[in-house]
C-alpha cells in the first residue's frame, strides 16, 4: 500500500486535482458543481460497508508492526482489536456529522477495554494504535472516498485523528494526576508509619500498591531544605526513577526523612540523596532487610537527629551507629541497649573489664594503668587490643574511648538493683 504524508500543501494539490480528475470521469462535470452534504453521504455508507476490512487490516498492521501489541495475551489482543473497531465507528459516525459544527469529538470509545487493560496500556501506546488506524484509513482513501470526496474525508481524518490525539492526552494527564496525589497520600502514610513504628498489614498492602519490592532498605533523616516541600519530595522520586532506586520520602516539621531501597550499599544510598536535604546533620539508620523492618532504621536514623547536636564535629552525613553514645545519653533506648550489649556484656567477669575502666580513669594512660593493676605495659596492651576485637571499639582513639566509657557506665547502672 501507498501512504501519502498527510497536511503538506503539495498533497493536498495532488488529492484536489485526482478529485477533479475523477468526478469529470464519473459525472462529467466540474468538482465545484458536487453537493458537499452528497458527497459526505456517499463516503459516510462506502466507510460503513468497509468498517470490518478496515479493522481486519488495522489488526494486522498492529501485529506487523508493535512489538508490545505481539507480547499482549490473546485476550488483551482481542480487547484492543474492538478498541480499534470501536474507533473506526466512532469516526464514521462523526464524519456523518462533521459539516454540522459537531464539537471535539469523545474519545468513550476506549471504555470499550477492560480497567486492566487500561492499566497495562500506555499514552505511547494509545497513541500507536490511533497512528496505525489513521495509516489503514488514509492508504484507502480513494477507495472509501465518493467521487471529489477525497479532500473531504482526509481533511476530516486529520481533524479526528488530532482531537482525538489531544483527548486521549487529556484523560491520561487527569488519571496521572489523580494516580499521583493517591501516591502521594500512601508515600506519607507509609512514611509515618515507619517513623512512629507501626508495621503491620497495611503497611504491606501500601508498599505493594506504590510496587515496592526494592530491598536493601535505608532510612536517611536530616532537615528539610528551604523549597516546597513537594518540590522536594517530587525531586527526590524523579532522582529514584533515574537512578533504578525506590525512593518514599516524607516531610514532618522541620524534618525530612527519605527510605531508600534497593541501593548497592549504604554509601550508594546517600550519595543520591543528601544534596536534597537541607543544611543541618544528617543521619543514616542502620541498613535493613525489607521495608518491613525499616521501622528499626527509621527509628535509629531519627534518635540519630535528635541526639547529632551532642557531636557538633560528625560527618555529613553519620551513621546512627556512630552516634550510639549520644543517643543514649539523649534517652534513645535502643541505643542504650545496645552499647550494653556490645560493650559491657563481651567484657564482664574478665580482667578486661578493669583494664578498661582503669585505663580510661586514668586518662588513656598505659603507665599509670599497669602501675595499678600490678601488670606490664605489654599486658595492658595486650588487654586494650582484645578490647578493640570483641567491642569493635578502640580504647586509644578518643571518639571509640567516650563510647566505651559510656557504655561501662549504662552496664554498671543496669546491673544496679532498683530500691
Amino acid at each position: 500500500m501507498h501512504l501519502r504524508r498527510p497536511g503538506t500543501l503539495s498533497g493536498v494539490r495532488e488529492r484536489s486535482e485526482r478529485a477533479v480528475r475523477h468526478s469529470d470521469v464519473v459525472t462529467g462535470s466540474d468538482e465545484r458543481d458536487l453537493d458537499p452534504d452528497r458527497v459526505r453521504e456517499d463516503t459516510t455508507r462506502r466507510l460503513e460497508r468497509a468498517m470490518g476490512t478496515l479493522s481486519t487490516a488495522a489488526m494486522s498492521r498492529m501485529d506487523d508492526r508493535l512489538m508490545w501489541f505481539r507480547a499482549l495475551s490473546a485476550e488483551d489482543r482481542s480487547w484492543v482489536g474492538l478498541v480499534a473497531q470501536a474507533g473506526i465507528a466512532a469516526f464514521v459516525e462523526w464524519f456523518q456529522h462533521a459539516g454540522e459544527g459537531r464539537p471535539t469529538p469523545s474519545i468513550e470509545f476506549f471504555g470499550t477495554a477492560p480497567r486492566e487493560l487500561k492499566r497495562s496500556i500506555s499514552l505511547q501506546q494509545t497513541v500507536d494504535i490511533v497512528r496505525v488506524v489513521v495509516e489503514v484509513v488514509e492508504a484507502q482513501t480513494e477507495e472509501l472516498a465518493a467521487p471529489g470526496g477525497d479532500d473531504q474525508l482526509q481533511q476530516a481524518m486529520l481533524r479526528y485523528t488530532r482531537d482525538v490525539a489531544f483527548a486521549a492526552a487529556q484523560v491520561y494527564a487527569r488519571e496521572a494526576e489523580a494516580r499521583g496525589a493517591w501516591d502521594a497520600r500512601l508515600e506519607a502514610l507509609i512514611v509515618d508509619a515507619l517513623v512512629r513504628g507501626e508495621v503491620d498489614d497495611g503497611l504491606h498492602s501500601w508498599a505493594a500498591a506504590l510496587g515496592w519490592t526494592s530491598t536493601p532498605v535505608v532510612v536517611l533523616a536530616g532537615q528539610t531544605p528551604d523549597d516546597d516541600p513537594q518540590a522536594v519530595i517530587d525531586a527526590l522520586r524523579d532522582r529514584g526513577r533515574r537512578s533504578g532506586l525506590d525512593m518514599l520520602a516524607g516531610v514532618q516539621g522541620d524534618r525530612l526523612i527519605v527510605i531508600v531501597g534497593g541501593a548497592d550499599s549504604v554509601a550508594a544510598a546517600a550519595r543520591h540523596v543528601v544534596p536534597r536535604f537541607g543544611n543541618g546533620p544528617i543521619v543514616i539508620g542502620p541498613e535493613v532487610a525489607d521495608l518491613h523492618s525499616a521501622a528499626r532504621s527509621a527509628r535509629a536514623a531519627m534518635a540519630g537527629l535528635r541526639a547529632a547536636a551532642g557531636w557538633p564535629d560528625a560527618p555529613r552525613p553519620v551513621h546512627a551507629e556512630d552516634l550510639l553514645a549520644e543517643r543514649a545519653l539523649d534517652g534513645d533506648a535502643d541505643a542504650r541497649a545496645q552499647l550494653i550489649e556490645n560493650v559491657y556484656q563481651p567484657l564482664i567477669g574478665t580482667p578486661l573489664l578493669d583494664t578498661l575502666a582503669t585505663y580510661l580513669e586514668q586518662g588513656t594512660s598505659l603507665e599509670a594503668t599497669a602501675r595499678l593493676l600490678f601488670v606490664h605495659p605489654n599486658t595492658v596492651r595486650y588487654r586494650l587490643r582484645k578490647i578493640t576485637e570483641l567491642t569493635g571499639y578502640q580504647p586509644t582513639e578518643g571518639r571509640s574511648a567516650f563510647t566505651l566509657q559510656v557504655g561501662l557506665i549504662l552496664g554498671r547502672l543496669s546491673e544496679t538493683p532498683v530500691t
